[in-house]
């Protein structure tokens, strides 16, 4: 009965407050975390887990004698709560604090061993109040500051997005195009940080895949910044460059539509004003840019070239970014591909200036883009420089004649942290009649967010709410608050060391020192760029400040995979697809449970089975936790997301397999009881010197399992072969047919075993299993198994005899036995006598430990 069983352990964790963590400086302290969800109204399967992991390992770590802390929250402000009011004419507040008393109750329901008492709701003003007075701080140090500039542009959610949120030029939540709009918005300064960011990755114990997504975001480079002389305007466009080697390659100049001289040719020419306008239909981050189709528009002004003299042409065109190397590119056709087919759409010259040292080079389809085995050509001066001679020669002339400077840039953009959105923690900032900013003082915090607003379409109601807008300056004269709200990553930031200050009078307190750093973060992949990086930067903010002393917030993570499952829909003449859930349809399986066809069970009629894909609302393939609970308990749930996959790969989600896990179970349960039944005396009074053979194999299996289970959850996190590896011990379990008090004794060993190595996976049967075992208080309060190296020790070993290449029979000798007697054994066995009989043998090969080859005609 897992509704009972489930719900008497869970209590009784409750009542114990069994996962309460307090410093404790006689055990080594260990903080496992998974990221904290968004409290959407319903856990999904990806929920269950990541937060199943999270536990397991947590479990596992209070069993091997570790103070664990592990802990749970919301994330609780940002757009989906705000939409999902004004679709229904309900408050964020009241629908998110509905929804986080709903999934809390899933996740206790799931026997998750979190200390509550450390729960943080970054929508609550005890939570936000203290990243209120972060910002006031680091305007004070200059690591915040507002400035206007082109950003992307949600019309439909009315907002600013950051580049990160972008998706091939749509929002990333709405999924609407996004444009480029020229606006005042408040930056964290985090390109201050970037080379520490990219040096901090070498010392943490991150997935390299991870490491190299951070890296390629900051995208640090070398270069030369220098300028190119503008007569028309008399002025120059300075120009940043990781190639000063093709500088006499360049054949044009190309502009950003945001650039000062793109905007003065617009002024006065509406060819170009007409496409600077389209440009701002476009986001504003790299990899948008980099899908656009290129095109531009001539300015009809020249450049002149810093070593020829010459005239180059400068345009406008799409693919250049104001944001990054000063909104102008010297255009290398023959050497950049972007480039190149903007020239040949264009007709403009391409001149190869790069060749390969050992070969010729063709150019006529693609631009020759090496950085190594290279010489110069067709460079004047330059020509026969290999590729270090040439970026150093070509940079120092730069330097010298170019108004230049050898430069170190990043890709990565300062961290636009505003958003136009009401259900946000608001900007502790007040305006005055000039537009200057104040920060709100300490005593004055926090601002709080009213949360009984009435909304008029989509606008956040704090630009019309007076009382929210009324504010005091410093000194003493009214202004008026700012009412943009912080992006929601801001409060995930710094969410992980709030946990270790609860209640603290101050954003943290001595306690974050002792729990920090992490030792084991999880939660997706996709988080790689966005949450990992603003929170590790978050983190050496806050060491800067005095409140940590670690460097990094993380020590190890670890990114699980998604959970996938079948779809099934019809189409219709038009094509759309209907999608249905997999409770609304009937499916029919193969002798093998593979999926041969599936019927709507609302009308009997067929539909088709579909791609297997991550589950998801639009596909209507999730599979509700709690069905899946109250049909199998908890702990089949539990069992089955640990052992269908590796943690980091994909889960396909297979109801077969879920079955399964509960039958075996229960098998585990009939096994221990039958046990329990036959009577426990003396069954820990095993004397290991007196096994017989098979008494000594289970015995042995035992110890094998301890240290490979231990090894595959405490170290490796492979819990599918750690489950894998119990079922085999229960296997030989039921097996074993020994009588007499060792055979009993060897077997109660075995299923105390399977139970507490189990238990971390599934800890409500097996906490009533272990006392059911005789074991008294509860699993979790139990050392974890040590594997007898001594019982893995054989003083016998079973070999494979083979004749003429095929295994005739299986012979058991002693491990310390010789060749000779080995060859003697093999010899003498029946079945290997009847395939030799007649037979002359020529040879007999012993590989130690393995088999026995006999070669015989």
């Amino acid at each position: 009965s897992p509704a009972e069983i489930e719900a008497k352990w869970q209590s009784a964790w409750a009542e114990a407050e069994t996962f309460k963590a307090v410093r404790s400086d006689d055990k080594p302290k260990y903080y496992v975390l998974e990221m904290f969800p968004y409290p959407s109204g319903r856990i999904h399967m990806g929920h269950v887990r990541n937060y199943t992991m999270g536990d397991v390992i947590a479990r596992y770590k209070l069993a091997t004698g570790h103070n664990v802390l592990h802990p749970m929250g919301w994330d609780a402000f940002g757009m989906p709560a705000e939409n999902a009011a004004i679709e229904r004419g309900r408050q964020p507040a009241e629908w998110t604090y509905a929804n986080i008393d709903y999934m809390k109750q899933q996740m206790q329901a799931l026997g998750f061993g979190f200390d509550w008492s450390r729960e943080v709701t970054t929508c609550k003003p005890d939570y936000y109040r203290w990243e209120q007075w972060f910002f006031t701080e680091l305007l004070k140090r200059g690591d915040a500051y507002r400035k206007k500039g082109e950003v992307n542009w949600c019309e439909t959610d009315q907002t600013v997005l950051a580049n990160e949120q972008v998706e091939d030029g749509c929002c990333w939540r709405c999924g609407n195009p996004v444009e480029r709009r020229e606006i005042a918005q408040w930056y964290l300064r985090i390109t201050d940080y970037a080379q520490e960011l990219l040096d901090g990755l070498d010392t943490i114990d991150w997935p390299e895949m991870v490491k190299t997504m951070q890296r390629n975001w900051i995208g640090r480079s070398e270069g030369v910044e220098f300028d190119w002389a503008l007569p028309a305007q008399d002025a120059t466009i300075r120009v940043y460059t990781t190639r000063p080697d093709t500088i006499m390659g360049v054949t044009f100049m190309a502009v950003a539509a945001e650039h000062p001289v793109a905007r003065a040719v617009a002024a006065e020419n509406p060819e170009v004003a007409a496409f600077v306008a389209e440009c701002k239909s476009t986001g504003t981050s790299e990899a948008v840019i980099e899908k656009l189709e290129k095109k531009g528009v001539s300015l009809g002004v020249n450049v002149t070239h810093p070593v020829t003299g010459e005239p180059v042409p400068v345009w406008v065109g799409n693919y250049v970014l104001m944001s990054y190397g000063g909104g102008a590119v010297m255009g290398v056709p023959g050497h950049d591909q972007r480039d190149y087919e903007f020239a040949k759409k264009y007709g403009i010259d391409i001149k190869q200036v790069v060749d390969n040292a050992s070969e010729s080079v063709d150019i006529e389809t693609e631009a020759y883009i090496a950085k190594g085995g290279t010489v110069l050509i067709n460079s004047g001066d330059f020509d026969g420089l290999d590729f270090e001679q040439a970026l150093e020669k070509t940079a120092d002339y730069l330097v010298e004649h170019a108004n230049g400077e050898r430069k170190v840039n990043y890709r990565m953009r300062d961290w636009l942290v505003s958003r136009q959105r009401y259900w946000g923690t608001p900007i502790p900032v007040i305006y005055d009649d000039a537009g200057e900013a104040y920060p709100v003082p300490a005593e004055d915090l926090p601002v709080v967010l009213p949360e009984d607003v009435r909304f008029e379409g989509v606008t956040s109601p704090l630009q019309r709410d007076q009382d929210f807008l009324k504010a005091t300056l410093p000194d003493g004269s009214a202004g008026r608050r700012e009412t943009d709200t912080f992006d929601t990553f801001f409060q995930s930031s710094w969410y992980t060391a709030r946990y270790c200050s609860p209640g603290a009078d101050s954003m943290l307190d001595e306690r974050a020192n002792y729990w920090l750093s992490i030792d084991q973060y999880i939660g997706g992949i996709e988080h790689a760029v966005m949450h990992l990086l603003y929170f590790r930067y978050f983190h050496k903010l806050m060491r800067d400040m005095g409140l940590v002393e670690s460097d990094e917030p993380a020590l190890r993570y670890l990114p699980q995979g998604m959970v996938v499952s079948e779809t099934f829909y019809r189409e219709s003449a038009s094509g759309k697809k209907t999608y249905f859930a997999p409770n609304e349809v009937e499916l029919e399986r193969n002798d093998k449970g593979a999926v041969t066809g599936a019927t709507l069970l609302a009308d009997g009629e067929t539909v088709s089975v579909g791609k297997i894909q991550k589950m998801s609302k639009s596909k209507n393939n999730g599979v509700d936790p709690q069905e899946m609970i109250d049909r199998y308990g908890a702990d089949t749930v539990r069992l089955f997301t640990m052992f269908a996959s590796p943690p980091d790969q994909s889960l396909e989600w297979k109801e077969a397999g879920v079955e399964g896990m509960h039958r075996f179970i229960k098998r585990l349960w009939r096994a221990v009881h039958a046990h329990v039944e036959a009577g426990l005396d003396g069954v820990q009074s095993l004397d290991a010197s007196a096994l017989n053979d098979a008494e000594k194999a289970l015995h042995a299996k035992t110890h094998a399992t301890i240290k490979k289970v231990s090894d595959d959850i405490g170290r490796r996190y492979t819990f599918n072969t750690a489950i894998a590896a119990v079922m085999e011990l229960i296997n030989d379990v039921s097996k074993f047919s020994g009588e007499g008090a060792n055979a009993r004794a060897v077997t109660h060993e075995a299923l105390c075993a399977a139970v507490t190595l189990l238990s971390p996976i599934t800890p409500h049967t097996c906490h009533g299993l272990w006392q059911a075992l005789g074991g008294e208080g509860v699993a979790v309060d139990l050392p974890w198994p040590v594997a007898d190296e001594s019982a893995l020790v054989s003083d016998s070993v079973t070999l494979a005899v083979q004749v003429n290449g095929k295994v005739r029979a299986q012979i058991v000798v002693p491990a310390d036995a010789d060749n000779g007697a080995i060859e003697a054994l093999a010899l003498g066995d029946e079945s290997v006598q009847r395939h030799t009989d007649g037979k002359t043998v020529r040879k007999v090969i012993v590989v130690k430990g393995r088999l026995v080859n006999i070669v015989a005609n």
